[in-house]
């Protein structure tokens, strides 16, 4: 069979694997983050004495549930203990193999934009497997340095955005653009997992260790468990919200892309704070702070201004009145499009080199070239704004060929 069509079943099938194991890790996270601002002092002495240190009632699905949370650790340790990791390793493997046989596999295509940066597609890989790792490592030593100083957390997350703002500043120079986006949701995506897998599955168990072995619990395992959970919450949306991107050519394809990425994923940062924040202030009998997911919809708000399509040039309003010419339109696909799409290479099973073929994909020509703006990839045949406008005047025309 030929190899990218097995390379579309991969991709459909990692797709799909990748999507149903983040719903699960997001879900358990968002789920554990609401439970912690959420629980309140237990009144039972029982409890108390059993070293509980909070405590919520719930109802869900026909039941009533009662979760607790112990101090540090319970006093002995149960027999029945569920750990919640693989659900983030599960993402990051299948995230990773999407990565491989998308952008990996097609580093020519879609990790290098020569008129971007120019480099080899060997270069390229590297420099990208480069990025996940080093902004780990990067994050890992402000966390471990700066995070027990006093103010540490807000030391730490001032750090931590603006090496994001670096990053996406650095990839945007250096990558195409659909694939910068992604990268930097990747190494966000990285830095969750290995925030997992390095110091908070590691730390709980040590935790069991020493309960088994009769020792004191050090809190320091807590405390650091803690950190990097809270962290993981709130890169989350930031990361939905790069990958969700590489669907919408008109994102990382503006001028100053990468204040866009910034923009949309601070947006989602403090969308997301005013949610962590709201379960609290509920216990606290305080009002929820939504100025929080304000400033967040202003901030996305502001950006829908700023990215707004200038006025149409004056060509453009000349020729919206005149017929449609399919002459025009074919001069336009046969410069920008026939490339990838003839005969004798049909990319997605598209063909565009005589007029019943250009009538037959007219929408799906409409909806990647003029609506989405993916098409052509990294805008290889530099298609321009008033040749996408052709395009739209045809295809809302009826898409006449004669």
């Amino acid at each position: 069979m030929d190899t990218a069509y097995l390379l579309d079943w991969a991709n459909l099938l990692l797709r799909w694997a990748h999507v149903i194991t983040a719903i699960a890790w997001i879900g358990s996270s968002f789920y554990f983050v609401f439970l912690d601002s959420s629980l309140t002092k237990p009144e039972d002495p029982e409890l108390v004495n059993k070293g509980v240190d909070g405590e919520l009632w719930a109802v869900h699905g026909g039941g009533f549930y009662h979760p607790q949370k112990y101090l540090v650790a319970p006093k002995q340790m149960p027999q029945n203990l569920h750990w919640f990791y693989w659900e983030s390793y599960s993402t990051w493997l299948t995230g990773f193999a999407l990565f491989t046989v998308l952008y990996l596999f097609n580093a020519a295509t879609f990790l290098v934009d020569k008129s971007v940066y120019d480099w080899s597609a060997g270069a390229a890989i590297g420099a990208s497997l480069g990025f996940l790792v080093a902004f780990w490592f990067v994050y890992d030593t402000i966390c471990r340095t700066l995070g027990r100083k006093k103010n540490g957390d807000l030391i730490v997350g001032v750090c931590i955005l603006a090496f994001v703002m670096f990053a996406a500043w650095l990839a945007c120079q250096l990558f195409a653009g659909r694939a910068a986006f992604l990268l930097v949701g990747a190494m966000l995506a990285t830095t969750m997992s290995a925030n997992v897998f390095v110091w908070i599955i590691p730390g709980q168990r040590k935790v069991v260790a020493q309960l088994k072995a009769g020792l004191p619990v050090d809190p320091v395992y807590g405390w650091r468990a803690k950190q990097r959970s809270v962290h993981n919450t709130y890169f989350t949306l930031p990361v939905l919200i790069a990958m969700l991107s590489n669907h919408y050519g008109w994102l990382y394809s503006a001028k100053g892309n990468w204040l866009v990425l910034v923009a949309l994923m601070l947006a989602g940062a403090l969308i997301r704070h005013s949610f962590v924040a709201r379960h609290k202030a509920g216990v606290q009998g305080k009002r929820a702070p939504w100025e929080y997911a304000g400033l967040g919809v202003a901030l996305l708000a502001g950006l829908v201004v700023w990215m707004a399509p200038p006025p149409p040039s004056a060509a453009a309003i000349a020729a919206a009145g005149k017929p449609i010419n399919f002459a025009e339109v074919k001069t336009v696909i046969d410069q920008r499009c026939v490339l990838c799409h003839n005969a004798q290479l049909q990319s997605k099973g598209v063909a565009l080199h005589t007029p019943e073929l250009v009538k037959q994909h007219a929408q799906a020509l409409y909806q990647q070239a003029v609506v989405l703006k993916i098409m052509p990839m990294n805008n290889a045949t530099q298609i321009t704004d008033d040749e996408r406008a052709v395009l739209k005047r045809w295809f809302e025309a009826g898409a006449p060929v004669n």
